[in-house]
């Protein structure tokens, strides 16, 4: 019998999806985290006065190298030609940041993983750069959000 899974074959065993015969298409895939801290450290980095910098410029950086590198942290994942990677940041409420990743190339694979690595990462990034101040921020909620181009279509997360 076939795994439903495509990352494990007929024995049980791993290996990397054999892409060769998919098509070249547009993928794009938006995924999201949240940090969640005291009111105090969000205030300190809006004002941008932790001592280590500009946190969502730094997180921001960092995000993007992440996409980049997610061959490299998710053992089967294939490197991919990203054309465009964004992390952008929103507060929710005085102690609640959204991190928001999206993440576009042409390949034959999708760019689900890249997009989710980039948002963790982000929110990562944050916390050690805040957490000389806070140890109590909890990360939460780091999800897909919407992916689109490839043969299992369009999805949107439904509210």
């Amino acid at each position: 019998m076939t795994s439903p899974l495509s990352h494990f074959d007929d024995q049980g065993g791993c290996h990397m999806v054999n892409t060769t015969a998919k098509p070249e298409t547009l993928r794009q895939a938006r995924a999201s985290a949240r940090i969640r801290m005291q009111s105090a450290t969000a205030q300190l980095m809006r004002d941008r006065q932790l001592a280590k910098g500009d946190v969502l410029a730094v997180a921001q950086l960092a995000g993007i190298l992440a996409a980049k590198h997610t061959p490299f942290l998710i053992p089967l994942c294939h490197p991919l030609p990203l054309t465009s990677v964004e992390v952008e940041f929103h507060w929710l409420a005085d102690d609640l940041l959204a991190i928001e990743a999206r993440v576009t190339c042409v390949a034959r694979t999708g760019v689900e993983m890249e997009a989710l690595v980039a948002a963790a990462i982000a929110a990562l990034t944050v916390y050690d750069m805040c957490k000389s101040v806070d140890r109590s921020m909890v990360i939460e909620a780091i999800q897909l959000e919407e992916k689109s181009g490839g043969r299992s279509g369009h999805f949107i997360r439904s509210q």
